[in-house]
């Protein structure tokens, strides 16, 4: 039952759009309403109806550690009692910045802002700045954010709700922003062939068209040609950053990018996002140079504490691999279960993954567009009814964290098994 939450939910839309503050939370494309939730511990959520739910969002990736970290808490708590906004600098920027170069050797230089989309915003007009140039290019199912730039062909939302790419965006803001299919590195080569590219941004993974790997070559395509033509290369990691790998998409492709946007774990479900990348490139960014950025609550005290918090943990405990030492065996079986099923596939990467209700995994948003939705919606609800929450769209990505166990994941594999049978797979 979740009487508390459907009353909620009719409460909500009287005040708030769509009785949501982020669109992919309406549960829309999923035919239900949305549940509302009291608490979240570990591996597990709970809704206003008392309802537990084994968690595979995560709150969309932050929660590496799993929800409610004691350790986190009681951090948060002590920062909060000396005050929670300073609009000065404070230690926990120096500090969590000096963390993310050491994590990172790539990063010599960080800027915090409040969130991915600031992140991505910022680093597309240092990259404008830098260069002298004025188009960006981006990938069709990558989300970036809700900026102007860059809210085109996008996934993740959008995608779900089949929303035209640009309302509310005047054409001209969108006429520099080129757009190639994810994995098609020979229309990249065509579209830089005039030099006049500011940069290309790109999920390394993407994510936000469901997971879906690069393949052989892309990236590695993607640098040479932005080295060759002056484009700079950013890769956005919002999602991705100490998820796929302890170091991200340096650490597992061993390809440099020029900057890197970050968010999510970075800040451990506070609102944080990341610019980092060359110092000779960092520095065009105000004071010290003449591309502005600002923001009153960039580099908050409680936020900079929670994040510092968090990827010490991270680091301390050995996380990364602690997490997927249980998701190889769970990759495995998935793996298994697919390949003996007709119309099933997924892709994951590190503690990411998806699975997509088409036969063989894609490679772009065209092929992610030829999934059975109505399956997956029927899928969504089924494990939601025997408590498991999963990302209501066929576009996200699902989420591991430290505090999965071997029979959390199993359980989806015999609940998945079960759907199967009933469907008739």
């Amino acid at each position: 039952m979740r009487e508390k939450s459907n009353n909620l939910f009719q409460s909500a839309v009287k005040s708030i759009p769509g009785g949501v503050d982020s669109p992919v939370r309406a549960f829309k494309s999923v035919g239900l309403t949305p549940i509302f939730i009291e608490k979240a511990l570990d591996q597990f959520i709970y809704d206003v109806d008392g309802n537990k739910y084994l968690d595979f969002v995560l709150t969309w990736g932050p929660a590496i550690l799993g929800h409610s970290n004691r350790e986190v808490i009681e951090e948060i708590k002590k920062v909060a009692e000396n005050g929670i906004s300073f609009g000065m600098p404070s230690p926990l920027e120096v500090s969590l910045a000096e963390k993310v170069k050491r994590m990172l050797p790539f990063v010599d230089k960080v800027r915090f802002v409040n969130s991915g989309t600031e992140a991505t915003m910022t680093a597309i007009r240092l990259a404008r700045g830098y260069t002298k140039r004025d188009k960006v290019l981006k990938f069709n199912g990558c989300y970036h954010g809700h900026h102007d730039a860059l809210l085109v062909q996008a996934g993740s939302g959008v995608a779900t709700f089949g929303i035209p790419s640009t309302p509310g965006i005047p054409q001209d803001t969108v006429k520099t922003t080129l757009t190639c299919e994810y994995n098609d590195i020979d229309c990249v080569r065509k579209l830089l062939s005039n030099n006049d590219v500011a940069c290309v941004i790109v999920e390394p993974v993407a994510g936000n068209m469901g997971v879906v790997k690069p393949e052989k070559g892309f990236l590695e395509g993607l640098r040479e040609i932005c080295s060759q033509t002056g484009t700079l290369l950013i890769f956005d990691e919002v999602m991705t950053g100490f998820r796929i790998h302890s170091q991200g998409a340096y650490g597992l492709f061993g390809i440099t990018p020029d900057l890197a946007t970050f968010g999510k774990v970075i800040g451990g479900g506070m609102p944080v996002g990341a610019v980092g990348g060359k110092k000779d490139i960092m520095d065009y960014l105000a004071p010290e140079g003449p591309v502005y950025q600002a923001g009153t609550l960039s580099g908050n005290p409680v936020a900079m504490a929670c994040g510092l918090k968090t990827l010490e943990i991270y680091e301390r405990d050995n996380v990364f691999n602690s997490i997927m030492e249980k998701a190889e065996r769970f990759y495995s079986n998935l793996t298994e279960l697919c390949e003996n099923t007709e119309d099933i596939s997924f892709n994951y990467a590190g503690t990411m993954f998806t699975l997509f209700f088409r036969d063989k995994a894609p490679k772009n948003l065209i092929e992610v567009n030829e999934c059975d939705f109505d399956r997956f919606s029927r899928f969504f609800k089924f494990m939601l009814d025997n408590g498991v929450l999963l990302p209501p769209s066929q576009y996200e990505a699902n989420f591991l964290s430290l505090k999965h166990m071997e029979e959390d994941l199993n359980r989806y594999i015999e609940l998945l098994k079960e759907f199967l049978k009933i469907e008739g797979m």
